[in-house]
């Protein structure tokens, strides 16, 4: 790692903008993704979260290049993330997928899916030993020998969701988005492949991006959490920091509806109701993206959008008001 940057990924005014076509002739931008900035220490796992439609998914892939960025910038390991060296670079960034039963091919059989990346990039010497660290990544996810030579079909949604992660390992990476990954889940195997992932990622020091919508989930397994709402990150802190002290109205939303399992405290806890509904990203509002729904709201949050200001202790939040 290069002696000027102590990140392992590095993500500066990243904008994704997909073309949408209005009526015949006419067409405009769907603004997925604008203006995202985050850092990622090697081996640290940063939490995204915010509601379906914010942005969380296309983040991550365009992070990797699966879609071509309308702008910004991706660093990784100090070095700029363009085409033209992303190929040579997959091999340090994967992605675990959030439905393990659409990523994974029917046609191909357990041994194969995994060892595909093996194959594209010529990380054995003959068969033999193509094999073995097939059999030696299956058994790191907690899968038998005996599952290689059958497929995804034969498997439940946790064993799928195992043989997709024991994909994204089989390179060795530095980094892995794990875009939604235990939504899909039923609760009690959702326990057992978060407990695995952090499990992994203290054997092999791989750092993630953990994309989610359940904020306890986020909280338990990471180090930093950054909060994502119309495409923009509101706020970002440490995970305890965030929970206990949170400071933008849209965060305080999400965690007043968080489950509180002492009926005592529920009782005395206020939930946090927003008005409206969440704005198109095809026509997003002036200024600040959360200013429609939000009591604070005042005429310089339609004028002008607030940038990530550090509170303290890299607490960043973007409000003119809080």
């Amino acid at each position: 790692m290069s002696e000027e940057s102590k990140y392992l990924v590095e993500v500066k005014d990243l904008k994704q903008h997909f073309k949408v076509q209005q009526g015949f002739f006419g067409s405009t931008y769907l603004k997925a993704v604008d203006g995202v900035s985050f850092n990622i220490k090697p081996g640290e796992t940063l939490g995204l979260v915010g509601e379906s439609g914010c942005g969380k998914t296309t983040v991550g892939r365009t992070l990797l290049r699966l879609y071509q960025p309308t702008s910004g910038e991706v660093r990784f390991n100090g070095e700029l993330v363009t085409d033209k060296n992303i190929t040579s670079l997959r091999k340090e960034m994967q992605m675990v997928f959030q439905d393990p039963y659409s990523s994974l091919d029917p046609r191909m059989t357990v041994e194969d899916i995994i060892g595909e990346p093996l194959d594209v990039h010529h990380l054995y010497a003959n068969k033999k030993e193509r094999r073995d660290k097939i059999l030696d990544i299956m058994q790191l996810v907690g899968l038998n020998a005996e599952h290689a030579t059958r497929y995804a079909h034969e498997f439940s949604g946790g064993q799928r969701q195992r043989i997709g992660i024991a994909r994204a390992l089989a390179v060795n990476p530095k980094f892995i988005v794990c875009d939604e990954p235990v939504s899909a889940l039923d609760v009690s195997i959702q326990a057992q492949v978060i407990n695995m992932f952090e499990d992994l990622q203290a054997k092999l020091g791989v750092a993630y991006l953990f994309i989610a919508h359940d904020l306890l989930i986020v909280h338990h397994i990471s180090d930093r959490i950054a909060v994502m709402y119309l495409g923009k990150i509101v706020e970002i802190a440490d995970a305890d920091e965030l929970n206990d002290s949170p400071i933008h109205p849209y965060t305080l939303s999400l965690l007043s509806a968080v489950p509180i399992p002492d009926p005592n405290k529920a009782r005395e806890s206020k939930r946090i109701i927003l008005e409206g509904d969440v704005p198109s990203p095809l026509n997003m509002p002036s200024g600040c993206p959360f200013r429609t729904r939000c009591k604070y709201a005042t005429e310089k949050c339609a004028a002008e959008c607030p940038t990530l200001t550090d509170r303290g202790n890299g607490h960043m939040v973007a409000c003119w008001n809080k």
